[in-house]
């Protein structure tokens, strides 16, 4: 009985070997094309949709419309606020209209003669208050309205002068200012109003469409999916065991239910961080142990046409099979 307990203990070990050293090859996932994501720039009302799921679109096709009532108002106000600081610029380019100039003129040809008039007043007071024929506060009425005549004066010969100087640098730079502004406040209407038109950013084939015309997505949600237009790739979970052997350009081939011929792929990507392996990737027994997330790519042309969601199995020549 000793003998036989450590046969069977010898045996065990073997085996537990065995499965320290097995290669879990070949690994299986599906067949995944990258997925675009059409989302609403604004909580606007869906008033058109011009494809149905399914469709194949091109690049730069529209796929559809959400409501630009509100946002053709915001433009139409941008547009307006542009004009008039455009038209301020020009104003103070030009310069001061002649009309004006003459105007300013003759405000100081009669501040000069009110001045005038006012000083011979106030002589006038001065001489009678000495002959005591007009009281002090003649004469301070007199020399009030004279300063005042002064004032009108000078601020009537400032404006003039203003004019005749024309625009300053500093007034232009602000009007330019201005101008910069309201056109970059348009510019940003118009493309915000120009999102409203949902496109295929590239070609590919429309998934989903989870509204109908009429419905108010919110701001952000997804209102179009598409696949791309392009080979698909394999998503499969690399084992622990292998996964230090397994990095990007690791020369791969991907096996296909119903195609003989298996495809020429590479690895184009391994995940850093080790998940656990969904219940559908590997054997019963590898199950629970932790993988890693990889996408392998076809090299060749052949895979174009093939299928979405079809599931695959891919090996790795260069990593040896396990041992018979």
């Amino acid at each position: 009985m000793g003998a036989e307990r450590a046969l069977l203990a010898c045996a065990a070990l073997a085996l537990a070997a065995c499965e320290r050293v097995e290669t879990p090859l070949p690994i299986v996932g599906t067949l995944e094309r990258d997925r675009i994501e059409l989302v609403a720039e604004a909580n606007e009302p869906i008033v058109d949709i011009f494809v149905t799921e399914g469709d194949a679109v091109v690049e730069g096709q529209t796929v559809l419309d959400l409501d630009p009532s509100v946002h053709a108002t915001r433009i139409a106000r941008a547009r307006a606020n542009r004009d008039r600081a455009e038209q301020r610029f020009a104003e103070l380019v030009r310069g001061p209209r002649q009309e004006r100039i003459l105007e300013a003129r003759a405000r100081v040809d009669g501040a000069r003669e009110d001045l005038a008039s006012q000083r011979r007043e106030h002589e006038r007071v001065q001489s009678l208050l000495e002959r005591n024929l007009a009281s002090p506060s003649d004469l301070d009425r007199a020399y009030s309205r004279r300063e005042l005549a002064e004032a009108e004066f000078e601020r009537a010969t400032a404006l003039l002068e203003e004019l005749l100087e024309g625009t300053t640098a500093e007034e232009l730079g602000q009007a330019r200012a201005a101008l910069d502004e309201t056109e970059a406040l348009l510019a940003e209407a118009e493309i915000s109003a120009a999102r409203l038109e949902l496109k295929a950013p590239r070609a590919g084939i429309v998934e989903t469409l989870p509204y109908e015309v009429g419905e108010r997505p919110p701001r952000g949600a997804t209102v179009a999916v598409l696949l791309a237009d392009s080979a698909p790739y394999a998503r499969v979970y690399v084992p622990e065991p292998i996964r230090a052997r397994v990095t990007p350009g690791l020369r791969a081939l991907i096996r296909v239910d119903g195609i003989a011929q298996p495809f020429e792929a590479e690895v184009r990507f391994v995940a850093a961080d080790a998940a656990f392996t969904p219940y559908y990737s590997l054997t019963q027994r590898d199950r629970s142990r932790l993988s890693f997330p990889a996408e392998v790519v076809f090299t060749g042309e052949r895979a174009q046409t093939l299928p979405t969601g079809v599931p695959v199995e891919v090996d790795f020549p260069s990593i040896a099979p396990p041992a018979e």
